[in-house]
Parts: C-alpha cells; structure tokens; sequence
C-alpha cells in the first residue's frame, strides 16, 4: 500500500487530499468516527425536523456536501481495514 493515498472523488490528476496510510489506526480511526458521527448528526436532525424544506435543489445540495465527510470516513475505515489485515497475515 502507497504512504499517500488520495480521497475518493477528487476528479484530477493531482490529487491534493491524502490519506497518510502510515498514521496510527487510532488516528485513523478518530478520523474517520467524527466524520461519520457529523454527517450521522445531521441526518438526525433533519429527520426529526417537522418543517425541513423539501425544495429538491436543496436537498440535492445537502446530499452532496454530506456526501464528502462520509467518503472520506469511509476511505478511512478501508485504510483501518486494510492494515488491520496486514497485521492478521503477518503474524
């Protein structure tokens, strides 16, 4: 596995978004938790909301900022994934 390892849905060349894939897994682990847990909070609290705004540009700009912090959570959670497996096989 490359040290760097650029974020999912970056559309170029040069990525400049990198995931240190040497970072401690609590590290990555942290990480990866508090992007889930905001965009998880969020979500809770729009569904709890009685009068959200149903406006479809709204909520097709919504879903697309929410999109990022939870891929990247889970870009996270594949490197913890992966090294976790690593130290399985090597030992």
């Amino acid at each position: 596995m490359n040290r760097y390892m650029p974020i999912t849905g970056i559309d170029n060349n040069f990525p400049s978004l990198l995931i240190d894939t040497q970072a401690p897994v609590d590290v990555l682990h942290d990480t990866a938790a508090y992007r889930i847990r905001c965009v998880t909070r969020l979500l809770e609290t729009i569904s709890l909301t009685e009068n959200f705004n149903s406006d479809p540009l709204l909520l097709q700009d919504l879903s697309r900022v929410l999109v990022i912090p939870l891929r990247d959570g889970c870009d996270l959670m594949d490197v913890i994934g992966r090294k976790l497996q690593d130290q399985v096989l090597n030992a």
